[in-house]
């Protein structure tokens, strides 16, 4: 069981080693570096201060801290891994500032007082959860750390307003977004392997080679008439099965533990079918279906109500998505990454 208290503590450990850090910075450069604009977006700054502040750098520097010791900074490889991540929490950061930007304009952003509210609400819920509502043991477990409450809370309310901007952008742009009864009907005429009474299941052989040109090669072998068993255990780049002729055993039609492309070539095959080349995440693949086993499909009136859910879901996010890639392109964003601390 995870020990949440070690997590709570860990925590404000991550909190206090970016202040003490942050409070090394500022005695060795100018208080301009901290104020200093690592983006502008549409006229407002994104200051280093800020991104050092941010609660995804907070948690990069412990675990920089936790792998490199606390001279990670003196580190090349730690420092180089530092500045390719905050260069990803910048982006991040100039997404969430478009988004509020946009809220503003929309006449939909959260007010003060309810993100404060609720960042109120998430700290309450911690004190209760962490320390049995006991203040007197929060303070404490604060001040050991060499924090406020408001300082605490300060990150809260960070992580709240992203958090409701959001929401609030996503109820906008998808209160319209409605599902017919025809998209359902073709979703599920399309997908009807998804909605069986059990998970279809098959047996599976495959060879793994690096390059489509060695796949077809392979292919051609076993076109001929070559045993696959024997090719597998020839060229196959994997290990784990090669000496068993590529075996992969039976495994569910819908195991997620298998590359996606990898498992919607081996769902396409026919028993006792062999593949043509098809790529995934680790090389090229030539697949054979020894046994299929499949079950009866459900009416499409038991599962109408999830296929909608899911359309929803789909069309939200690929909407939501389309929107702010076309905001962000629409926005005049400058970046400096060459001002990141």
């Amino acid at each position: 069981m995870i020990n949440k208290r070690k997590i709570f503590s860990a925590f404000f450990a991550a909190v206090v080693a970016v202040s003490i850090s942050g409070c090394s910075m500022i005695q060795k450069t100018p208080e301009a570096i901290a104020n200093s604009a690592v983006a502008v977006v549409n006229g407002e700054k994104i200051t280093n201060d800020q991104l050092n502040k941010d609660p995804n750098t907070i948690q990069l520097i412990a675990q920089a801290k936790q792998q490199y010791g606390d001279n990670y900074s003196s580190n090349e490889e730690a420092t180089s891994i530092i500045k390719s991540q905050k260069e990803q929490i910048l982006d991040n950061m100039i997404t969430q500032l478009v988004l509020s930007q946009k809220a503003k304009e929309l006449n939909i952003m959260p007010s003060d007082s309810k993100i404060n509210s609720d960042a109120q609400a998430q700290i309450d819920k911690m004190k209760k959860q962490y320390f049995s509502g006991d203040e007197s043991k929060f303070e404490a477990a604060l001040s050991q750390q060499g924090l406020t409450e408001k300082a605490f809370k300060d990150m809260y309310i960070s992580q709240v307003k992203s958090q409701e901007v959001q929401e609030s952008i996503s109820q906008y742009l998808t209160k319209n977004i409605k599902i017919t009864d025809k998209q359902i009907e073709e979703y599920y005429n399309k997908n009807k392997d998804k909605y069986t009474e059990l998970p279809n299941k098959m047996t599976l052989k495959h060879i793994l080679v690096k390059t489509k040109a060695d796949a077809q090669k392979v292919k051609s072998r076993l076109d001929k008439g070559e045993s696959f068993d024997t090719v597998a255990k020839e060229v196959s780049q994997d290990t784990a099965t090669k000496n068993k002729g590529g075996d992969l055993g039976t495994i569910k039609a819908n195991d997620t533990n298998y590359d996606s492309q990898f498992m919607a070539g081996a769902n396409a095959l026919k028993e006792g079918q062999i593949s043509d080349p098809i790529q995934s995440n680790f090389g090229w693949h030539i697949i054979k279906c020894t046994k299929k086993i499949t079950y009866p499909v459900k009416k499409l009136s038991e599962v109408k109500s999830t296929i909608k859910t899911q359309l929803e879901s789909d069309s939200k996010t690929k909407l939501i998505n389309e929107k702010i890639t076309q905001w962000k392109k629409d926005a005049k964003i400058t970046k400096k990454e060459k001002n990141i601390q």
